[in-house]
């Protein structure tokens, strides 16, 4: 196989269809809108991302990077039980969020919809780690902003030819 960028027309595609899926699963799921805003400078001290790997017409991965107060806000919004600290159930909320989005984005492509497998979430958190991802023709890095907090949507992928 022979890894494929694609056209401006076709990345501006993938990025408003990122922007509709964030919005969609925060709507739906935590009855929020998740409007993308210029990149923010609420950096947090302690991190977390959740990683989908895609895999078909598609390969690369999706990942969700968010700051402890804005994970917790998700796990919130998802349980309606407020957590004290970053942990397994807010862990495990970042990991369906991601992958709910991930889900919603494909789907809104013909192509990826049939042709694009996602992996279970991984969920690294902390705050000193760097992740790393192949070089890839397609790079896609869109912050949102639900409420008062900023997350930031990741994709690093190519098409399978």
């Amino acid at each position: 196989m022979t890894a494929v960028a694609a056209t401006p027309a076709r990345m501006a595609r993938l990025e408003e269809n990122l922007d509709r899926a964030a919005d969609e699963v925060f709507s739906t799921m935590m009855g929020v809108r998740c409007l993308p805003v210029p990149d923010s400078a609420d950096a947090e001290r302690e991190v977390l991302s959740a990683v989908i790997g895609l895999a078909g017409a598609m390969s690369g991965s999706m990942v969700l990077h968010s700051g402890s107060r804005a994970a917790m806000r998700i796990a919130e919004r998802l349980t309606g039980i407020e957590p004290g600290e970053v942990d397994a159930v807010v862990r495990d909320a970042m990991g369906e969020v991601c992958n709910m989005v991930a889900g919603a984005w494909k789907g809104f492509d013909g192509t990826l919809a049939c042709g694009c497998l996602l992996s279970t979430p991984t969920v690294v958190s902390g705050s000193s780690y760097e992740l790393f991802t192949q070089r890839a023709p397609i790079r896609i890095e869109r912050t949102y902003r639900f409420e008062e907090r900023t997350i930031t949507f990741s994709i690093c992928c190519e098409f399978s030819s």
